[in-house]
């Protein structure tokens, strides 16, 4: 299995798309290998698209487009400014609070980065902010959308680990709220410091709040309406994707009329390519899986884990380390699918929930979108505001310390993601 990392990084490094990266080192394992029939191929890639739960991820990326298209990602960026108008840098600060209320929308933190360079970027570079720093915190917001649900991360970890979405999407919304919090910390601060005033001298008053949360609330009740429907046994998470979808189409087509046939259209092109990109990489990282398996990779490494420490702490802190190298270097799903199999046993193990254990990893592999030389969201939202990636990366040191700042008060504290679906579900026995 050695040879066939060796040119899985390899191909990585020479600029081969990751899904191909993953395929043909997956497809090297299986000409390495003496016994192997060649039939397993096809059916790993097969068989890793064909699962119920799964099937969430596509609804929801379709859901997350018709909203973006049907005035409901408007309505939220109003009310966002209606909040953020009286702080340092409330453009910026627009975009952390917007990301908390995509994330019940978008579900993909990529996505969110990229939409909201677009939406905020001309007007942040027309106020004369940097445009490495409005990148940045362009970028690092949309760290956010990973833990609100429905986060498309938790439904592959817990697609893959067996653990309960339901719960996963509750144990983010703390998580989530707080990294809201500590990021437009980080953007005041050094908003102050690079003098980018606020808007206006005192915040909106209660009747602007109520007026601009009247024309959002629709998105922001869909979170609250997806944790209760699984809780109490409506829906599973892929029958709420299904919901989401319907839910969008009826909001933008009754409630705020803005669809249309050619909006649809658009949604349908938009959604198809995205889908077409995850359901790649889920297929041919099934191959890759395999080998892994095969090789006993996962009981190698747990027991090669568990010989450094025992502790449960110490033993979070090493695989959050590793996770953001990983993380530097690959794509966060494959991270996801390649690396749950391996910690989970090695977690559960020294007693560590896997929900709680799901929140610290997906916010840790997340943030590897955000960090040279892989960084798909660095050089998404370089691209769109028109600025080098070295100058988005010297920006993005207060924001990657508030978000690490989240992470590590999750390790010392696991009831901040565990109480709410603790509350929710009851506790596991």
């Amino acid at each position: 299995m050695g040879i066939v990392v060796i040119a899985f990084l390899i191909l990585l490094l020479l600029g081969m798309p990751v899904a191909f990266s993953i395929g043909i080192s997956g497809l090297l394992f299986f000409l390495i290998t003496e016994g192997l029939p060649y039939t397993i191929v096809v059916q790993k890639a097969l068989s890793t698209t064909q699962s119920f739960t799964m099937l969430a991820i596509p609804l929801f990326i379709f859901a997350g487009n018709l909203m973006n298209n049907t005035g409901i990602t408007k309505r939220l960026i109003k009310l966002a400014d209606v909040l953020t108008g009286h702080m340092y840098g409330n453009i910026a600060q627009v975009s952390c609070v917007l990301s908390t209320l995509m994330g019940g929308v978008s579900g993909s933190a990529n996505a969110d980065a990229a939409m909201e360079s677009r939406v905020l970027g001309p007007e942040m570079i027309r106020r004369g902010y940097d445009r490495g720093w409005s990148a940045a915190i362009n970028a690092w917001s949309s760290m956010i959308v990973c833990t609100i649900p429905p986060s498309m991360g938790f439904i592959i970890y817990g697609s893959i680990g067996e653990v309960s979405i339901g719960r996963l999407f509750a144990a983010g919304m703390i998580p989530g709220l707080m990294m809201m919090i500590f990021l437009m910390s980080a953007t005041s601060i050094s908003a102050h410091k690079r003098n980018y005033l606020p808007d206006r001298k005192k915040p909106a008053s209660f009747r602007e709040v109520m007026s601009a949360l009247k024309d959002g609330i629709w998105a922001l009740l869909f979170p609250i309406m997806l944790i209760v429907f699984i809780r109490f046994g409506i829906m599973t998470p892929s029958e709420s994707g299904a919901f989401a979808a319907v839910y969008a189409i009826f909001v933008g087509t009754v409630i705020y009329r803005e669809m249309s046939l050619e909006v649809l259209i658009k949604t349908l092109k938009d959604s198809t390519k995205d889908i077409a990109i995850v359901t790649l990489i889920l297929a041919l990282s099934g191959i890759f899986g395999y080998g892994i398996v095969y090789d006993s990779i996962p009981q190698a490494m747990a027991s090669g884990l568990l010989g450094i420490t025992q502790n449960s702490t110490i033993m979070l802190l090493i695989i959050i380390a590793l996770l953001l190298v990983m993380g530097m270097f690959m794509e966060t799903t494959v991270i996801t699918l390649l690396m749950t199999p391996i910690l989970l046993p090695v977690v559960k193990s020294l007693g560590i929930d896997p929900v709680h254990f799901g929140v610290i990893m997906m916010t840790v592999t997340t943030s590897g979108i955000n960090t040279p030389p892989v960084g798909t969201a660095l050089y998404t939202t370089s691209s769109i505001l028109g600025c080098s990636p070295e100058d988005t990366t010297k920006a993005s040191l207060p924001f990657f310390l508030a978000v690490m700042m989240v992470v590590i008060l999750l390790v010392f504290i696991p009831q901040i993601s565990l109480w709410l679906p603790n509350l929710i579900f009851g506790v596991v026995k």
